[in-house]
């Protein structure tokens, strides 16, 4: 089985497809490497596509100390299965609390990035809902590590952001229930203590968004309501970043709608290697030099 190891040792498994420009997935809090099927499956026509699961998540290592599930640590483990690969710069995409993952990616090593996708991000970032967000977190932690990973996969699969997953698609909702129910209690638990409720939250990295000159693309679904503002809000930090909200469409937006979504990835990766992602936007400069003549 193939390995890429973190700094710290950790081995993460990995698998790619394909050839042509790099692309990583990145995903999910309930997802494992196999979440990013429907993309490895049609992008790696014309891609190299590599997907991996990031720690905790078995068939990679599963640490036992809280330290290893901080937000840098999950940062750095993308860049070191791109060095492992020897990928100088990939496009890279995450989905939820792989998307966060991936704007700390684009906000700390962005000469290794094509483009990034952040896909499903934000949750838990409302100010007003914090405290209401750690207390679930925390909830969540605590129902992995006493019911055990069968009973737990189940209960989180069911939750709200997934019934539409579920009413589209139940022969796929099916699958992604089975595959969480394969992962580690204790990888689940250690991640969302750690990551999930240590990490800033995207009101926290306000005055970092405008910085990002990466071509960024912001996908989410209409019905996705504990990611949908913060969406909102990355489109209107990141001056590079388009917006894409697909309708009557919840959490689990790839694997849930995903021709939609491997559309929106050709065209960001295919204008972002032109060199024409923000080719519409007109200079300022260029459309008021014909009214100063008047």
């Amino acid at each position: 089985m193939p390995y890429a190891k973190a700094k710290d040792g950790t081995k993460l498994y990995y698998e790619e497809a394909g050839t042509g420009t790099p692309v990583i997935f990145v995903h999910e809090y309930a997802g494992d490497y196999r979440s990013w099927e429907p993309q490895m499956r049609y992008l790696s026509r014309l891609y190299r596509c590599i997907t991996f699961s990031q720690r905790g998540y078995p068939p990679s290592d599963v640490p036992t100390a809280d330290d290893a599930y901080l937000q840098p640590v999950f940062r750095d483990d993308v860049i070191a299965v791109l060095n492992h690969l020897k990928i100088d710069k990939a496009h890279v995409v995450g989905h939820s609390m792989g998307a966060s993952t991936v704007l700390h990616v684009g906000l700390d090593y962005a000469s290794r990035c094509h483009s990034i996708t952040l896909a499903g991000c934000g949750w838990g970032s409302d100010p007003n809902g914090r405290e209401n967000a750690v207390k679930m977190a925390t909830e969540i932690a605590e129902m992995f590590r006493k019911e055990g990973i069968e009973k737990a996969a189940n209960t989180y699969a069911n939750f709200g952001m997934r019934h539409q997953y579920k009413a589209k698609d139940p022969r796929g909702w099916a699958e992604f229930e089975h595959w969480m129910s394969e992962h580690s209690a204790e990888g689940h638990a250690l991640t969302m203590l750690n990551l999930q409720i240590k990490r800033a939250t995207l009101y926290e990295l306000a005055d970092r968004l405008p910085g990002i000159s990466l071509p960024t693309l912001v996908i989410t679904g209409d019905e996705d309501e504990s990611c949908l503002d913060g969406s909102v809000f990355l489109k209107r930090k990141i001056p590079t970043a388009g917006l894409m909200v697909i309708p009557r469409a919840g959490h689990t937006i790839n694997s849930e709608e995903p021709a939609a979504f491997n559309q929106a990835l050709l065209e960001l990766f295919t204008a972002a290697e032109a060199g024409r992602w923000m080719s519409h936007r007109l200079d300022a400069s260029a459309v008021a030099a014909p009214l100063a003549k008047k």
